[in-house]
């Protein structure tokens, strides 16, 4: 990694700027043209380094959000995920070594439309997906360093 990944790494995991062109912002901060930003962000999340840029907003501040898990078959693991990928709804998914093997985020503007996002999971993939909303909020620091060796 170069240390110029490494600072836009680290000196934007929090505070992304919110302008109407956030890359800019950060392309003067780190003296560097906008499009480099964008080129080097793209490039670190098509490689995997980087698995999401943008801001995050306090759980029930802008629409409405759940946590959701399935118990899913383990042949039809890969399938079941890539379908819930496909909903506009789903924040992110991932595998976990239980019963319940496969948990994802919806957000969506109101409830109805998460309720009706969770129902065609049901109806399209014929498992229950256990709806886990929110009832007390805790700020978690997904933050983490870059090492500079």
């Amino acid at each position: 990694m170069t240390d110029f990944e490494r600072r836009l790494l680290n000196e934007f995991q929090r505070d992304l700027p919110l302008t109407p062109r956030p890359f800019a912002a950060i392309a003067e901060k780190l003296d560097c043209e906008e499009s480099t930003v964008i080129e080097t962000l793209e490039r670190l999340t098509a490689d995997g380094t980087v698995s999401r840029v943008g801001a995050v907003f306090k759980p029930g501040g802008v629409g409405e959000s759940t946590l959701a898990a399935m118990a899913v078959p383990p042949e039809r693991l890969e399938e079941i995920a890539e379908l819930i990928n496909g909903f506009d709804e789903v924040n992110h998914n991932y595998e976990r070594e239980h019963r319940l093997n496969l948990w994802f985020v919806l957000c969506a503007p109101d409830r109805a439309r998460i309720d009706k996002a969770i129902a065609e999971i049901e109806a399209r993939t014929g498992l229950t997906v256990l709806d886990l909303p929110m009832i007390e909020d805790y700020h978690l620091d997904l933050g983490f360093p870059i090492q500079w060796d």
